[in-house]
C-alpha cells in the first residue's frame, strides 16, 4: 500500500496514517500477530496486536530520524521481530514510510535500554503523531504504566513492570 502524499509532505515523505497498523494490510497485519503469538504462548490477539502496532511506530520513527539512536523496548522488539520476519512486509513498510530502510544490527547492549534512550524514542514518535503504549514501550522515566501505580524508582533495563516481577525477559504477561 502507498501512501499518497499530503498537501505539504514532500514526495519522500509521505503523511503517516491516524494508526500506525493503517501502514500494513489487515491480512499481513495478522501473520505478524500471530508471528507474536507464537512466539509468547498464551499471550491474547489485543496484546500481540498492540506489540506489532508499536513495532510499526518504532519502525517509522526511525525511518524518519535517521542516526537519532533510538531503540525499542524489549517488548517492542518483539513486534519488530516479527516485521522483519515477514520479510516483504518490512520492506514494504520501509519503502512506504519513506525515510531510509531500518536495519537490524542483532545485539544485547543493557544501555539500548536506558530510560533517555526510550524517551528519546517516545519523543520519536510522538513527533509522527501517535502516542506509544506505555504498557510495551514503558512508562516515562519515574512512572509505572500499570493502573492505580504512582511514582517508582527509574529502573535501567526493565521497561515493563511484568519482565521484573516474572523474570521473563522479553516477553510480556497478558
Amino acid at each position: 500500500m502507498t501512501l499518497p502524499p499530503g498537501p505539504m509532505d514532500p514526495p519522500d515523505n509521505p503523511a503517516l496514517p491516524a494508526l500506525a497498523r493503517m501502514l500494513v494490510t489487515d491480512e499481513r497485519f495478522a501473520s505478524c500477530r500471530s508471528t507474536v503469538m507464537d512466539a509468547n504462548p498464551g499471550m491474547s490477539d489485543e496484546m500481540a496486536g498492540r506489540i506489532v502496532e508499536e513495532g510499526i511506530k518504532f519502525v517509522a520513527a526511525c525511518s524518519r530520524n535517521p542516526g537519532t539512536g533510538l531503540a525499542p523496548s524489549r517488548i517492542v522488539d518483539e513486534g519488530w521481530h516479527a516485521l522483519i520476519l515477514h520479510t516483504a512486509v518490512y520492506a514494504e513498510l520501509c519503502t512506504n514510510l519513506g525515510g531510509v530502510f531500518v536495519h537490524h544490527y542483532p545485539g544485547y547492549d543493557p544501555t539500548n535500554y536506558d530510560p533517555p534512550v526510550l524517551d528519546r524514542t517516545r519523543k520519536a514518535i510522538a513527533a509522527l503523531g501517535w502516542e506509544a503504549d506505555p504498557r510495551a514501550v514503558g512508562a516515562a522515566v519515574g512512572r509505572d504504566a500499570r493502573p492505580g501505580r504512582g511514582e517508582v524508582p527509574a529502573r535501567t533495563g526493565v521497561h515493563h513492570p511484568a519482565d521484573a516481577e516474572t523474570g521473563t525477559p522479553g516477553r510480556v504477561s497478558p
